[in-house]
Parts: structure tokens; C-alpha cells; sequence
């Protein structure tokens, strides 16, 4: 059995090391000057080659992830990620009642982020949407939510609209109904966001919901569509058929049309 350690695990990882890879993925991840992953160091590992070493190393203590996180390697915070999202669906599983587990693994992941080490889009996606499970139910949940989507940080507000994502799937995670009023609200909340990050990870969580209850989807469509950035509104229309696409993207052109004129 392999020994349970950071230092085993980074090792782990860096027998993965892909030197294309390497080359690539700080231009896949603007990882440049004055871009949004601006400092980010890659080894060039692939994600179900750090998600084998997670499966490896899901030993490891809560510190030592901790520890990982503070890496500035991208695959060692990928990898304590996964190794904790594999963490919460053991503690949410319904064999499981450990509620306390479930507080502890959630508040570790909101120091993160808040520490600004959930800072990719890839490290936001990877985790976000399963520990928005812990927010079902809770009565303050929304508070939290929209103290991330009012953050000038950029994680901090693509964290709020992906933990929306575990609302839209509450039926399929066995936490009740399908809950799509969250993922609506942030999206309001986010609809004049600056950032193209943003806006594709709104208008692919309005996608999600369209593909539960398209009558939803319309519906934010009807009252924001002629305003949404439209990068946005191409994602959140990409299911639809191709000519109620037009007639959407036509009402933005509308008011860009007007706007110039």
C-alpha cells in the first residue's frame, strides 16, 4: 500500500508528467501575464491520470489536503479537490450520518475558496457543484450565494452560480425536488457581469435548467434575453432547436441595434 502522504502524492503525480501537456496548459489556462490564471504552474497531468492518483491517495488527512491546496502547482490543488469531492459523496451517501462530517468537509472548501485557492475554472467546476449539495434546505443558503455572486472576486462569483448546479440535480442526488429558483436568482444577480467566465458558466447552468423544464428557461429568457451578454445567451439556448435559437438571439440584436442607434 502506498504511503499515505503529500509528498507521496505529489510523486504519485509526477510520474504522469506530460511535457506537451506542460506547454499547453498554461495557454489553455491563461496562465500568462495579466491573465485570469495569471502565476497558475502546470506539470502537464491529466485529469483521469490525477483522478487515478486521487483514488490512490484518498487516504490522505484533512491537513495534508489542506496543505495540498496550498500548492502552487495546479494538478496538487486538482488533486486535494477531487480527493475531497470523493470525501463529501462518502459522507452524503445514505449509508452515511454524519452530518458533522458533511459541516466540516463544506466549511473546508468555503475557506478555499475564500483563501483563493479554488482559483481555475476547471478547480471551481471540478468541486463546486457537489458541495453545493450541503446547501439544500439550508435556510441560509441564498445569503450565502449572493455574498459570493456580489464578490469583485472572480472564483468567488463562478462558485456561486456552480453550486447552484446541485439544486438543479436535487432530484437525480436524492435531496428532494428539483430546485431551479437558486440558479435563477444568481443569474439575475450575474446578468451584467464583466467577465466572460461568468458569463459562460450562467449560460450553462440556465442550459441545465432548460433541460429540465424548458417553460423555465423561456421564462428568463422572455425578461432578460435582450439583454443578456451574448455569450451567455448562446450557451443557455444551445439545446433549443435552431430556429427558436435565432428568434432568441434576434431579440438581442434588436436592442444591440437600438443601443448604436
Amino acid at each position: 500500500m502506498l504511503e499515505q502522504t503529500v509528498a507521496g502524492a505529489k510523486a504519485a503525480l509526477a510520474t504522469f508528467v506530460n511535457p506537451e501537456k506542460q506547454a499547453f496548459f498554461p495557454k489553455f489556462f491563461k496562465a500568462g501575464p495579466g491573465q485570469y490564471g495569471e502565476g497558475d504552474i502546470f506539470l502537464g497531468v491529466t485529469v483521469p491520470n490525477v483522478r487515478e492518483v486521487a483514488k490512490q491517495f484518498a487516504g490522505l488527512t484533512e491537513a495534508e489536503v489542506y496543505e495540498l491546496m496550498q500548492s502552487p502547482i495546479h494538478e496538487h490543488r486538482l488533486l486535494a479537490l477531487i480527493i475531497m469531492v470523493g470525501r463529501w459523496k462518502k459522507a452524503n451517501s445514505a449509508k452515511s450520518s454524519a452530518p458533522s462530517a458533511q459541516q466540516e468537509l463544506f466549511d473546508l472548501y468555503l475557506r478555499l475558496v475564500y483563501e483563493g485557492r479554488v482559483n481555475n475554472w476547471d478547480l471551481v467546476d471540478t468541486s463546486a457543484p457537489y458541495f453545493g449539495m450541503f446547501l439544500i434546505g439550508k435556510p441560509d443558503s441564498m445569503e450565502l450565494l449572493e455574498s459570493l455572486a456580489l464578490s469583485e472576486k472572480l472564483w468567488e462569483r463562478r462558485v456561486s452560480i456552480m453550486l447552484t448546479f446541485a439544486m438543479i440535480r436535487s432530484s437525480k442526488l436524492g435531496k428532494g425536488p428539483d430546485d431551479f429558483a437558486p440558479t435563477l436568482h444568481i443569474a439575475t444577480m450575474l446578468l451584467h457581469d464583466k467577465h466572460d467566465l461568468i458569463h459562460k458558466a450562467v449560460g450553462w447552468m440556465l442550459r441545465e435548467v432548460g433541460n429540465r423544464d424548458v417553460a423555465e428557461l423561456r421564462n428568463f429568457l422572455s425578461r432578460f434575453a435582450a439583454v443578456m451578454p451574448r455569450t451567455m445567451l448562446r450557451y443557455a439556448i444551445e439545446k433549443l432547436d435552431a430556429d427558436e435559437r435565432k428568434v432568441w438571439m434576434g431579440k438581442a440584436a434588436e436592442v444591440a441595434g437600438e443601443s448604436a442607434s
